[in-house]
């Protein structure tokens, strides 16, 4: 009896790990394996077509004198600073509309959706026209208040912003839907006993959706704020880092390295690079969170 136990175990294994040896191939073949070879590259001096040359530290060192980098890490961070907070108060604020008892729920729902689940390359095209200086609509609409339409993706000044809103309102309507589903597992039994103790509706957000919704909260924030770090096609396919470097981010930069001027070597450095600037904010958001649960 005990024997068949054994066998019946063995075989349990062998079919467990027939069933999960596609994952598990596709894994190593375009995660695991391409993330080491990312970091051996990185001290490495490779143009794709030569042999690698071992070159150490040289990668970094001149990652750390590069004035591109300063510039393009700016603007990475100025990007997550208006995308991630406003987004994120955005996809709340539709959540929290959109789980009271309207009219068209659905409706609304799938409307706020759509963004998401469009490509970015027709995203790009309609925003490209609504920015457009000479016939965009948002010129057109701002000339009936007396306002000066503006180069919008030409100008130095304006060009990361209007991009900023452009990822705020692709990805709100995904949060939203996150926000939402933390919201309908808050049970309706808290909201009654806040009302019966006469607590106002601003109370009960503050005191009973905040707190529980700190968990959802917290995954919404560090997947937007990764997200905007790697941000690449709307900036690609809409300004192409420009004007200047004004809109050129990380991402961005390491593109043009590893596939414009084939310095892969120094590409793998800079993606090096972003890898540690995302893992370092969400260990910070981590030990955040904790701090948050502590107040709420």
């Amino acid at each position: 009896m005990q024997k068949q136990k054994i066998s019946k175990l063995k075989d349990d294994g062998k079919w467990a790990f027939i069933l999960l040896a596609p994952n598990i191939i596709g894994f190593l073949m375009f995660m695991l394996i391409p993330v080491i070879m990312t970091f051996v590259l990185s001290f490495t001096r490779y143009d794709i077509i030569t042999a690698p040359e071992f070159t150490g530290l040289e990668n970094y060192i001149e990652l750390f004198k590069d004035p591109i980098i300063r510039q393009t890490t700016k603007n990475t961070v100025l990007y997550s600073l208006m995308v991630v907070p406003i987004g994120m108060c955005l996809s709340l604020l539709l959540a929290v509309l959109l789980d009271q008892k309207i009219g068209l729920k659905r409706f609304f729902r799938a409307a706020y959706f759509i963004p998401a689940i469009t490509s970015m390359v027709v995203v790009a095209i309609v925003w490209q026209w609504i920015y457009n200086p000479e016939f965009g609509i948002l010129n057109w609409v701002l000339s009936f208040f007396g306002i000066e339409g503006k180069r919008w993706l030409l100008d130095a000044k304006t060009a990361l912003p209007a991009l900023a809103v452009v990822g705020i309102w692709k990805n709100a309507g995904y949060n939203m839907i996150i926000f939402l589903s933390g919201l309908q597992g808050i049970s309706n039994t808290y909201y009654e006993a806040a009302m019966l103790d006469g607590a106002t509706k601003w109370q009960q957000f503050r005191s009973i959706t905040l707190p529980l919704l700190m968990p959802t909260t917290f995954f919404v924030f560090v997947t937007s704020v990764i997200s905007s770090f790697q941000v690449f096609d709307q900036v690609m396919l809409m300004t192409n880092g420009g004007p200047g470097r004004a809109t050129s981010v990380l991402a961005h930069y390491l593109y043009q390295n590893a596939f414009k001027y084939f310095k892969m070597g120094y590409a793998c450095a800079i993606a090096v690079l972003l890898f540690a600037i995302i893992m370092a904010l969400t260990v910070i958001n981590m030990r955040m969170e904790k701090k948050m649960r502590d107040i709420f």
